[in-house]
């Protein structure tokens, strides 16, 4: 069914890549660099079966040149290199903006009937059954400037993972005890940054990840990826957790 819509549509898959392909990515992600040799060669067949699997579509005049598609996909397999490429299965497609892009909410509140619609500006987005959606001016900043807690594919990502079981709750398919001993520990820390929130004090990661538990854990997931010692600090149970299921703390962006 690929073969037929790739010929349909006039998209052939990826090819390898070449080395001085690869070799011009790992210069420009530091993390990359550092991996040792197994883990560096596992980063680049799932960033090369990334860019045969999924499409990656320019909106709204983004510019994609092959580079920027293979940096793209790289950063999408990142918090995937130790639990393996199945984990990003469900979807097909990355939508790419040249910065950010509006969306339009609307919210049904059952115990009056009022319906409420709000505009709201976005760096990045991901639906449960469908495509997720970035900005590429942030993308670049993540690597350009990065700034502990901001990572924004890695957040987007998170929710792809966690909707794999079918619901968004802030834990991703997971069996037994280690379900259950990821729902108390990031339970426990949800509620206590909520508690901060609601204070109005000031609160040790980016406040947006009270919004809701699904939240959390991607936020949660960018600071593992891009400030994990101050994951570790503010919530010590919340980083061991994510150190087990998407590996050793990571290198900064940077």
């Amino acid at each position: 069914m690929k073969a037929w819509l790739r010929r349909l549509t006039g998209v052939s898959p990826a090819p390898r890549m070449e080395d001085d392909d690869w070799q011009r990515l790992l210069r420009r992600v530091h993390w990359a660099r550092g991996l040792e040799g197994s883990a560096q060669q596992r980063l680049r067949e799932l960033t090369e079966r990334f860019l045969r699997d999924k499409a990656i579509t320019p909106a709204r005049g983004c510019l994609l040149p092959p580079e920027r598609r293979r940096l793209i996909a790289l950063l999408c397999c990142q918090p995937v290199l130790n639990l393996g490429y199945e984990w990003l299965r469900g979807w097909h497609e990355v939508i790419v903006y040249p910065g950010q892009f509006g969306v339009r909410r609307h919210d049904y509140d059952e115990a009056t009937g009022v319906v409420a619609e709000w505009d709201d500006e976005l760096i990045g987005e991901s639906w449960q059954h469908g495509p997720l959606i970035l900005s590429w001016a942030d993308v670049r900043a993540d690597l350009d400037t990065p700034t502990p807690g901001y990572h924004v594919v890695a957040h987007e990502i998170a929710h792809k993972l966690d909707g794999l079981d079918g619901t968004l709750d802030g834990t991703p398919p997971l069996d037994g005890t280690a379900r259950a001993a990821w729902v108390r520990d990031f339970q426990s820390a949800y509620e206590a940054l909520c508690g901060l929130v609601e204070a109005g004090r000031e609160t040790p990661i980016d406040a947006y990840a009270a919004e809701a538990p699904d939240e959390f854990f991607a936020v949660a997931s960018e600071y593992h990826f891009s400030a994990p010692q101050q994951l570790r600090q503010a919530y010590p149970a919340v980083a061991a957790r994510l150190a087990e299921f998407y590996g050793a703390a990571a290198a900064p962006l940077a």
